[in-house]
């Protein structure tokens, strides 16, 4: 009889443990994206705020400084003499040596996210490494006579999940899939998290 006793106690232990680290990881789930989200913005707050702490001491002041000068920038830039003024400057430093490689880089990387040229539009299925194997990229080149390879191949960018990387592929148009059920921005946000978002359905176009 202790024997049942101590075999039923033992058990009621149990399921109290595997509650408890229920209870615990499903804690950590709702915890951890909203903690380093805020941490990651805290930091960042702090890093731009320092750029303007020796002359500004109000904590916060130069971080919105900051922010109001580049909407200011982004406003004036609609002007024609700001948008001469801009070009001026765009044209010297995509042709100064050294500085060009830089800026020009910077430049489309932001452009690809961005703006009127931008390139992650078009989420597809590339079919790279085998038959049945399919991997979520996007098309970022349809034009590969510069390459010598002709209208039938494409570029297609893969982004890494959980890192700021990719590979390029130069695929057959016939291995790769247009995505049109999801939008491109979730096309990305379920790439870069290793396929653990929940992504919402875009309605079929009328």
């Amino acid at each position: 009889m202790p024997d049942i006793m101590a075999t039923v106690h033992h058990k009621k232990e149990d399921r109290l443990l595997k509650r408890l680290f229920r209870y615990f990881l499903q804690g950590l789930i709702i915890l951890a994206p909203i903690t380093i989200t805020i941490y990651i913005l805290y930091q960042l707050f702090n890093w731009v705020d320092n750029l303007l702490r020796p002359v500004m001491v109000i904590p916060g002041l130069g971080f919105l400084t900051i922010i109001l000068f580049v909407l200011f920038i982004g406003w004036i830039s609609s002007s024609l003499i700001m948008e001469a003024v801009i070009s001026f400057f765009d044209h010297w430093l995509e042709r100064t040596p050294g500085i060009k490689l830089l800026y020009t880089s910077i430049k489309d990387f932001f452009r690809a996210f961005a703006g009127d040229k931008k390139k992650f539009t078009k989420p597809v299925l590339a079919n790279i490494f085998d038959r049945d194997i399919w991997i979520v990229g996007f098309i970022t080149d349809e034009e590969m006579t510069k390459l010598n390879l002709g209208a039938d191949m494409v570029g297609v960018y893969v982004p890494q999940a959980y890192n700021f990387a990719g590979q390029l592929y130069i695929l057959p148009r016939n291995r790769v899939q247009l995505i049109d059920a999801i939008s491109p921005g979730d096309a990305m946000k379920y790439t870069v998290t290793g396929g653990v978002v929940e992504m919402e359905q875009q309605q079929p176009a009328p």
